[in-house]
């Protein structure tokens, strides 16, 4: 490599060209570092005379060319303030910068002025001075880091805790991205790691106590309140507490995440977008987030990328994330030549521009300085940056796992290589920076704190849930009680009609719409002149009364702004100016809350936990996620699974997320006709054997309270306007995930009065038959239960067989929880009448297995109810359109025949 450096100088000094030397030392750069960082330089004079006009390899043998001078430009800055330096002292003075323990991607950015910062901030031949005081703190952070790991290790031996051994300088680091990020006037941080390291970031980043934390370890205690609970590296936190350095008060949330590593970094970004719209902070200068990987996970798991093509949209970007990589160079028991094809585990930062620092670990200063240059980063620019940390495990996966199976040349290395504490120690000892004496007293001091945290555990009787939320919702919570009345939900139609209208009309004078726009547009004001509500309307109305309640309001996913089915049109497009907008229910009222509607990125795992993260921020928000159709969201099953049907109860936290997922069978093939329903109805905590007390007053609203999320496939606008505006009326909240319609959109038999939607209405949980069969009910021979679409479907072929009187129907709103007591009611006033369950899917998906037994337990007795339905199936639907209407005419048939 030197050969072809010299041998390349050589010839640039014959040449005598200044582009040539520029090309010396990005060679030099390339070659050294892999960071291919360019220093443009130019000679101060030509050619000595005494060179003759020729220089070729004879150089090598004279010492006396390296004194040559050079003239140094504006864009290198490796000078200082001189102006000029010999060959001898630019080549010392790169292999300082390029030769040691940093290496920097940068190159690959397109933006001169960004490049010459982050080159300014590496190649100033001062840019890395700490005082004698930054080098005793780093000590005393190493310190705590490396003590509570041996601390844990030795209380508990034979417990998996994932500790941070091999990158104990991951504390010093958060915490000097912490302190510079809050000198640079942020307060807030939210942070995501997995759980490598995650009992040490809370206790000495976030500062959780440490009897808590202990008391974590005694299998023996059980939890305050209900729920799973989950493993303590697992658990997140909320701090709120003074930052000695810079004398400020700092918040610091550890956001929850299961064992899927890279899961949590969209609901990281989401909780820390919805933090920053909360307290105006448009240029994410007061909330920040941090987000620390592993380096097998970082380069491996897909939401990864997800998750950085987020960083700059605008309805997403959180300006700016602080990425640390523990790159201990393995991944569980893989080598890096078999879990990734990129030369490092951080080339997928390069696709958003975010220059990447690689450190020594084993270096602290060179951590420390790496450290300030991101948070300078992200303050000046308020775009992402990554942090390398070039590590070790110097443990297996856990504790208890051997390494020396499958690494056994790299752990014997590891094993007689010293701890970074002692290398940095001793060196600061010969530096006199400190004493063995004071060492031994910070490290005897600390371990005391410890004993006497573990001491206090020791006291603890239960776990207290609420010390490891991760986003406490001060003054929402009424001291755990729930006997609250059933909320009505309705408004006044005067409320109704205003909305209505804005939402019929173009808000802005002189704005030019779609032709197709204007009769969309006019057709709403017929149907406001009627006082009915499409599936549309009622949306809009639902969204614009919250609005006007001072309820924020946020829509999110493909295509949400016009709707996959061209029925929404939320925001409207100037025909004539491009991007110029308009979102007519930003315009209802003076003082209205903000209502966000934003076409997402084509991801359904990182929009999704984004807008999960954005609904636990705060309880005051309607925040929807729409999948394009309703099947899509499989894409972000781990967030289903891991955080959404169970986050209360592993995690102690709630969340109001609306899912809107289109399901309808329609002859669009397997791909585009279910949500699935039936796995978020094998996911519901209720027991289908056991009936609650359903002549308890409040039993509704406990349901409601005790249920681990709503289930709903609604067939009225009106039902629709309910679900949405009950989300915020009940005193907790809970997921909701709702089937919604696609050709019912436009379905003229499904429209709501305004009637069913004004003040004194509620959300109905089953909408009971209303016509000709309920006047005389000894007479039907049938009773119906389904849900959805089907509905209509069956009541039109009802109709046109003369059926009315013969066979009543009733539609399930709420699936989950179950209304037992409606159920009952109605089964009780059709005396004469079987029972049967109808739906659209096949038998052995849809609800038919989740409403069985528990009508079956409603009914107190080993009823027979029928089943009219597809039958079982592999595949969602069928692609032929022709077997299609076969199969549905066939579940009429089944549904409607009498014995």
């Amino acid at each position: 490599m030197w050969n072809m450096l010299w041998c390349f100088l050589t010839v640039s000094v014959s040449m005598a060209m200044t582009f040539q030397l520029i090309m010396f030392v990005f060679l030099f750069r390339c070659l050294v570092t892999m960071a291919l960082l360019s220093c443009l330089l130019s000679w101060k004079h030509p050619l000595p005379p005494s060179a003759g006009g020729k220089m070729g390899f004879e150089m090598l043998q004279d010492e006396s060319k390296f004194d040559l001078e050079f003239r140094l430009p504006d864009t290198t800055f490796i000078g200082g303030d001189s102006r000029s330096l010999t060959l001898r002292e630019i080549m010392r003075r790169l292999e300082n910068v390029y030769c040691r323990h940093i290496g920097v991607e940068y190159m690959f950015i397109n933006d001169r002025s960004k490049c010459d910062w982050i080159r300014r901030r590496f190649e100033h031949p001062e840019c890395m001075q700490f005082s004698n005081m930054d080098k005793r703190l780093t000590i005393e952070r190493l310190i705590r880091s490396t003590m509570f790991e041996e601390f844990l290790a030795k209380k508990y031996s034979a417990e998996k805790r994932f500790g941070l051994e091999g990158c104990e300088v991951l504390i010093p680091a958060l915490k000097a991205v912490i302190d510079r990020c809050n000198a640079l006037g942020v307060d807030t941080f939210v942070m995501g790691l997995p759980h490598r390291g995650r009992l040490n970031v809370l206790a000495n980043v976030s500062r959780k106590p440490l009897e808590q934390l202990f008391a974590h370890f005694d299998s023996k205690l059980e939890p305050a309140e209900e729920g799973s609970g989950d493993v303590k590296y697992h658990l997140g936190t909320f701090q709120e507490r003074l930052n000695h350095i810079t004398q400020k008060y700092v918040k610091i949330a550890v956001v929850a995440n299961p064992s899927h590593l890279e899961a949590v970094d969209p609901v990281v970004q989401g909780k820390t977008r919805a933090e920053q719209f909360y307290r105006g902070d448009v240029d994410g200068k007061k909330v920040m987030s941090i987000l620390i990987h592993g380096d097998a996970a970082f380069a491996g798991q897909g939401v990864v990328y997800e998750t950085f093509h987020l960083s700059d949209l605008p309805a997403y970007t959180t300006k700016g994330t602080i990425h640390i990589v523990v790159n201990n160079q393995i991944g569980f028991t893989t080598d890096p030549r078999s879990s990734r094809s990129s030369p490092y585990p951080t080339d997928v930062a390069r696709v958003v521009n975010a220059p990447i620092f690689h450190v020594n670990a084993d270096d602290p200063e060179a951590v420390m300085h790496v450290c300030n240059v991101a948070s300078e980063w992200r303050s000046t620019f308020g775009k992402d940056v990554v942090i390398d940390l070039v590590c070790y495990r110097r443990n297996g996966h856990n504790e208890v796992d051997e390494p020396s199976f499958t690494q056994p040349l790299m752990y014997n290395k590891i094993h007689a290589h010293s701890p970074t504490l002692n290398l940095y120690v001793d060196r600061c000892i010969k530096e006199g920076i400190i004493t063995e004496e004071e060492f031994q007293r910070q490290k005897a001091e600390y371990d005391e704190i410890c004993e006497t945290s573990f001491a206090q555990a020791k006291q603890e009787t239960s776990v207290n849930s609420r010390d490891w939320l991760d986003s406490p919702w001060k003054g929402f919570f009424k001291d755990g009680k729930h006997d609250y009345p059933y909320p009505s939900t309705g408004v006044d139609e005067e409320i109704l009609a205003h909305i209505s209208n804005h939402c019929s009309s173009v808000p802005l004078d002189g704005f030019v719409v779609h032709s197709g726009i204007k009769r969309i547009l006019k057709q709403r004001a017929r149907m406001v002149e009627e006082r009915v509500a499409d599936w549309a309307l009622g949306e809009a109305v639902a969204f614009g009364s919250l609005l006007k309640d001072g309820i924020h309001v946020r829509l999110s996913g493909q295509d949400v702004e016009r709707g996959t089915f061209s029925h929404r049109h939320h925001v409207l497009h100037h025909q004539e100016e491009d991007k110029s907008v308009v979102v007519p229910l930003n315009h209802l009222y003076p003082d209205q809350a903000l209502y966000s509607v934003c076409n997402s990125s084509l991801s359904e795992f990182g929009v999704m936990g984004f807008e999960l993260g954005y609904s636990i921020a705060s309880p005051n928000a309607l925040v929807c996620w729409e999948a394009q159709f309703g099947d899509f969201f499989n894409n972000a099953q781990c967030i289903v699974d891991q955080f959404l049907s169970c986050g209360q109860s592993k995690w102690y936290r709630q969340s109001g997320l609306v899912l809107l997922l289109p399901h309808g069978y329609e002859g669009m093939g397997p791909e585009h006709s279910s949500a699935r329903l039936e796995r978020f109805l094998q996911m519901c905590n209720e027991d289908p054997d056991v009936l609650p007390d359903v002549t308890d007053d409040h039993f509704i609203m406990n349901q409601l309270h005790d249920a681990n999320w709503f289930v709903m496939n609604c067939t009225t606008p009106a039902n629709f306007f309910h679900a949405m505006r009950r989300q915020i009326a009940l005193p907790f909240r809970k997921p909701l995930v709702m089937m919604t319609p696609k050709s019912l959109l436009r379905l003229p038999e499904a429209r709501s009065s305004f009637d069913d939607m004004k003040t004194g209405t509620y959300f109905r949980r089953i909408i009971p038959e209303e016509g000709t069969a309920s006047e005389n009910p000894d007479s039907v021979r049938k009773l119906i239960f389904c849900s959805g679409r089907v509905y209509y479907d069956i009541a039109k072929e009802r109709k046109q067989r003369g059926l009315d009187g013969d066979i009543a129907i009733a539609r399930v709103e709420q699936i989950h929880p179950f209304p037992y007591d409606q159920v009952t009611e109605e089964v009780n006033k059709y005396t004469n009448a079987t029972v049967c369950w109808a739906q659209e899917e096949h038998k052995n998906m849809g609800a038919w297995s989740h409403v069985q037994p528990r009508i079956r337990t409603a009914l107190q007795r080993d009823a027979d109810i029928q089943y009219a339905g597809r039958a079982v199936s592999a595949a969602v639907a069928t692609g032929n359109k022709a077997s299609h209407v076969a199969e549905l005419s066939k579940l009429i048939n089944s549904a409607l025949a009498l014995q």
